[in-house]
């Protein structure tokens, strides 16, 4: 029998492996599988592009997989196959601890890149990564397999791969909270739908006029194709200075051609005509965006080794490698940004157009309209509903923390949350947490409740101590709460960002 599926986990026979058409990527060739195992050794997992048989082995597999096996070599190695060929075969302490408690562990696939952690959080703790030459991108279909000895699988899930990680580890968090015995008795894995934030990023203000700073005169005609400065000048480099209404040039130019290199910079992703492949290189390559470049270089070599002629009909699709999501970097959006110069953008305030006073602090800061849009759909119609701020070139906030508030912008443009341990991380942190829910900036949000969780339950971070930071946390949520909720009752209005944050209980002995 393949498997035999305990109350609350699924144990796969040795030499055997488990399939199931819920194990499957959204998308083929990209996709992350997470999972809690438990074996002696050889928790193997296995990727195809179609679902195997029921006495499926991968040892006898001819068609094409990647296989992933962690424990390998009597629980002291890490493996991955490439079409029945050991291509890795790595010592990997740190991640091979197979045993008879569960480990939680993730596998992603991107390309061919392949990404193994370990924890419950799919993209975080990054373990070992190593990239496929010649990748398959039709692989789809997860089966979990086993070698000599049983393995236990439970908490099985495949997510997109998706630069809002944060939605995903929600999910991973709904999961364990629903338990296995809502998803019903006939499958035992579910797939990440989402949140109504994933959908949300810089796509949004593809080739529109909000926010823009700067247009494109396309072709013969001189077609407006609008742009946002702190966009490009992030991604390229464009012809543009720090004043007001740039025009950009480009007579030679299709419009095709242009939307495709600003859809790759806006979304991380476009199509192009098999035969507009070498203009659409040169263009990336007049404006500096790499990785357009290297994506269509790779697809005109592909091509060439062919031998066949670029079909006039047939699109090729294009995509921006992800790549800073596996070392923390958290975008809301997949665009090929290069990270220093959008941080060396907000430090010196070049293109910016928007100043936020903080009136109780006499502080402003500067910043760009389409960063905090990003990020903050609050922003993004404080900044388009034609109301005052849409037209003022400064914004005032009051009631805001100026350390939380700069611990915000900076997490806007680098993606990533960076605090002191000082005297005051504990007040900071909790500011931080309600500046994030005021503002909608979800991933912000998840990751200061992720580090104040780990905070009170660790009494980690903090030179109070864990009672101190309890303390603090009980009266700022309850201050909060009280200010928060006579606000919206006093506008009526029933929408709103909740924190609900699962404290621990404690016996606190003084």
């Amino acid at each position: 029998m393949v498997m035999a599926k305990e109350k609350n986990f699924l144990t796969v026979a040795p030499f055997e492996c488990a399939w199931s058409d819920d194990l499957k990527f959204r998308e083929a060739g990209r996709g992350c599988v997470a999972f809690d195992a438990f074996a002696h050794n050889d928790v193997t997992v296995v990727f195809r592009e179609n679902v195997g048989s029921q006495h499926y082995h991968y040892k006898k597999d001819n068609s094409p997989h990647y296989i992933v096996i962690i424990g390998s070599n009597r629980n002291r190695r890490l493996k991955i196959q490439v079409d029945g060929k050991s291509v890795v075969d790595e010592e990997a302490s740190g991640l091979c601890r197979c045993s008879l408690e569960f480990e939680s562990y993730w596998i992603s696939i991107y390309d061919g890149l392949i990404s193994i952690g370990k924890g419950r959080y799919p993209f975080q703790n990054l373990v070992f990564q190593w990239q496929d030459s010649k990748p398959n991108c039709n692989v789809q279909y997860v089966g979990l397999s086993s070698w000599d000895k049983h393995v236990g699988y439970r908490n099985v899930s495949v997510f997109p791969v998706t630069h809002n990680h944060i939605s995903l580890w929600k999910q991973v968090d709904c999961r364990e909270v629903k338990g296995d015995d809502e998803a019903g008795d006939g499958n035992f894995a579910e797939e990440g739908t989402g949140y109504g934030y994933e959908h949300w990023g810089l796509g949004n203000f593809l080739e529109s006029w909000e926010l823009s700073d700067t247009i494109f005169l396309v072709g013969e005609e001189e077609m407006d194709v609008p742009a946002h400065k702190v966009i490009l000048q992030a991604s390229g480099s464009f012809p543009l200075s720090s004043s007001d209404g740039d025009v950009i040039q480009l007579r030679g130019v299709s419009y095709p051609l242009l939307h495709a290199l600003l859809q790759y910079i806006y979304t991380g992703r476009t199509q192009i005509l098999e035969s507009e492949l070498a203009p659409l290189r040169d263009l990336s390559s007049n404006f500096e965006v790499m990785p357009l470049v290297r994506q269509c270089e790779e697809n005109i070599d592909r091509l060439k080794l062919s031998n066949g002629a670029s079909d006039t009909c047939k699109r090729v699709k294009l995509s921006c490698p992800i790549s800073h999501p596996l070392s923390g970097f958290m975008f809301p959006t997949a665009f090929p940004a290069d990270v220093g110069k959008l941080k060396m953008l907000y430090s010196t305030g070049e293109y910016s157009d928007v100043k936020i006073y903080l009136s109780d602090h006499g502080l402003t800061f500067q910043s760009h309209r389409v960063i905090l849009s990003l990020w903050s759909v609050a922003f993004a119609k404080m900044f388009t509903n034609g109301m005052s701020e849409s037209h003022s070139s400064t914004i005032c906030l009051t009631d805001v923390s100026p350390e939380a508030f700069k611990a915000m912008i900076s997490f806007m443009y680098s993606g990533e949350l960076n605090m002191e341990d000082t005297m005051n991380f504990g007040t900071d942190l909790i500011h931080l947490l309600f500046l994030a829910d005021r503002f909608g900036v979800v991933p912000l949000h998840q990751e200061c409740c992720k580090m104040l969780l780990e905070c009170l339950s660790e009494g980690r971070r903090s030179r109070f101590g864990r009672r101190i930071l309890y303390a603090q946390f009980s009266k700022w949520f309850h201050l909060s709460h009280r200010v928060n909720s006579s606000r919206r009752c006093a506008r009526g209005s029933s929408q709103c960002t909740s924190t609900i944050v699962p404290l621990p209980v404690w016996t606190l002995s003084c």
